[in-house]
């Protein structure tokens, strides 16, 4: 998609991490992407870009997503923009609110991928007319493999001190029929993956108090986990992490803001299938 003709979003969210996924993956897709942290921010950028759809945040600081919407209903010029929401809250109350201020959907974090915001963003801009030339990308189970998994048969070791990245990815294992046993920081992750017997373990890198490079060395050389995958979930995306990553023993290796919950979850699927 040349530079000219590129879809303008605006994404307004003051959640760090979800903004980072949120972000990547639309740059990703060949979306042009500006991003504010504070609904007043937000409301500046839009009146300045004028951009052909908005990703909006309900609970921010300065000034709430609800505040944002009415001054882009009142506004002649901005008021045909289409506003998906994306909220902490699922209250009909204020998703009625939301859509009588003129929001054309409304998603809620802990139950939304990433995928199903690009989903519903094809869809408004199809009805708005506008030239969409981005490709949809593959669905895994096309691979064959990690379509067999059938995950009510597995335990899934989640180690993330991040409450927020932890239930969405939590939720997302869940609704797939997975059985989410959760740490925060390397002492728990190392006691429950003797434990609790886990058939995969996902592993941040950053945690509290621990270094997750020696973390993911003790679980290699503890008897009871050296043999089970181990992905790497981590903010810390240079060659040499990876590498090093590599080299102690983990089976793959993941940027967060690089992957949706959604394909960290296939990244699981393809990895047990070929483990058990």
């Amino acid at each position: 998609m040349s530079e000219e003709k590129k879809i303008k979003i605006v994404l307004v969210e003051d959640e760090e991490v979800l903004l980072e996924v949120l972000e990547s993956k639309l740059k990703k897709e060949g979306y042009e992407v500006f991003s504010a942290k504070d609904g007043q921010a937000g409301l500046d950028l839009i009146g300045a870009i004028r951009p052909d759809l908005v990703l909006l945040d309900i609970i921010m600081p300065r000034m709430d997503g609800l505040e944002v919407l009415a001054h882009l209903h009142n506004d002649a010029i901005l008021s045909h923009i289409p506003v998906i929401i994306i909220s902490n809250s699922g209250q009909e109350v204020e998703i009625e609110k939301a859509k009588a201020l003129g929001a054309r959907d409304y998603l809620v974090k802990a139950e939304f991928d990433p995928q199903e915001v690009l989903d519903k963003m094809r869809a408004l801009l199809h009805l708005e007319g506008k030239e969409q030339k981005v490709v949809a990308p593959e669905k895994n189970g096309g691979k064959g493999d990690g379509a067999k998994v059938n995950p009510a048969d597995f335990r899934v070791l989640l180690v993330e001190d991040d409450s927020f990245l932890r239930d969405l990815i939590s939720q997302k294992m869940k609704k797939e029929g997975f059985t989410v046993i959760e740490a925060i920081d390397g002492e728990e992750s190392l006691k429950k993956a003797v434990s609790e017997n886990p058939h995969i373990i996902l592993l941040d890198l950053i945690l509290p108090g621990a270094d997750g490079f020696e973390i993911l060395r003790k679980m290699r050389a503890e008897p009871a986990t050296s043999k089970v995958p181990i992905i790497v979930l981590s903010n810390l995306g240079q060659k040499e992490d990876v590498e090093k990553g590599i080299m102690l023993g983990a089976t793959d290796y993941l940027v967060k803001a690089h992957n949706t919950p959604g394909e960290i979850i296939d990244k699981i699927k393809e990895i047990l299938s070929r483990s058990y």
